[in-house]
């Protein structure tokens, strides 16, 4: 493997030089697929440390023109990766990430029942056609999936990477620290708002 290839593939993904290698090797050279085979790493060591405590971290904030501001609590397990520049700017992307693309909620088991079914009373009325029942089930929880994939910060798409969401960059990020990681709870605040503010 080239090392332009590596040094493209570790900018993308911050993964290891070895994770990097072995990934281009399982892939024979296919980007794609050896991003796939690190996200897929990744998921694996976030399972294994999702039940460890993550109580260090940080509160980062992001301020867009004086008009709309951002706190975001980004928690890990030792106040040593706490202070690591990836940590701070993982928490710092992260209110970025809420400034620009206004969740209402961190992920989809935060959304009350009374909302989701409200939507799907929504887009059960919306369904004209006289479809069958399975079809019109299929119709109202891709919707639903839709408006939890724009809604929940962990489904949202990351605004810097197309082909990742919240959840896989939190998943890479806990493969390459190789610690729990936790977003604890935000706060959006727009003047828009009224300075009611949105607080998950």
């Amino acid at each position: 493997m080239s090392t332009e290839l590596i040094q493209k593939l570790r900018h993308q993904t911050g993964a290891g030089v070895m994770d990097v290698k072995k990934a281009l090797d399982e892939s024979h050279g296919d980007v794609d697929q050896a991003l796939e085979i690190l996200r897929k790493r990744g998921e694996a060591i976030a399972s294994k440390k999702a039940d460890r405590q993550a109580s260090e971290g940080v509160i980062a904030s992001y301020v867009h023109l004086n008009k709309i501001g951002v706190l975001v609590e980004l928690n890990c397990e030792t106040d040593f990766v706490a202070r690591t520049a990836g940590f701070q700017a993982l928490a710092k992307d992260l209110a970025m990430q809420v400034a620009s693309m206004k969740p209402l909620y961190l992920s989809s088991a935060d959304v009350p029942l009374e909302v989701q079914a409200k939507e799907k009373e929504i887009y059960q009325a919306q369904i004209t056609d006289n479809k069958p029942q399975a079809v019109k089930e299929k119709i109202v929880a891709g919707k639903l999936k839709k408006f939890f994939d724009e809604n929940c910060l962990l489904n949202q798409i990351f605004f810097k990477n197309e082909k990742q969401t919240i959840q896989d960059l939190l998943n890479e990020t806990i493969g390459r620290l190789g610690e729990n990681i936790v977003i604890r709870r935000f706060i959006r605040f727009s003047l828009d708002d009224h300075g009611t503010g949105k607080n998950c």
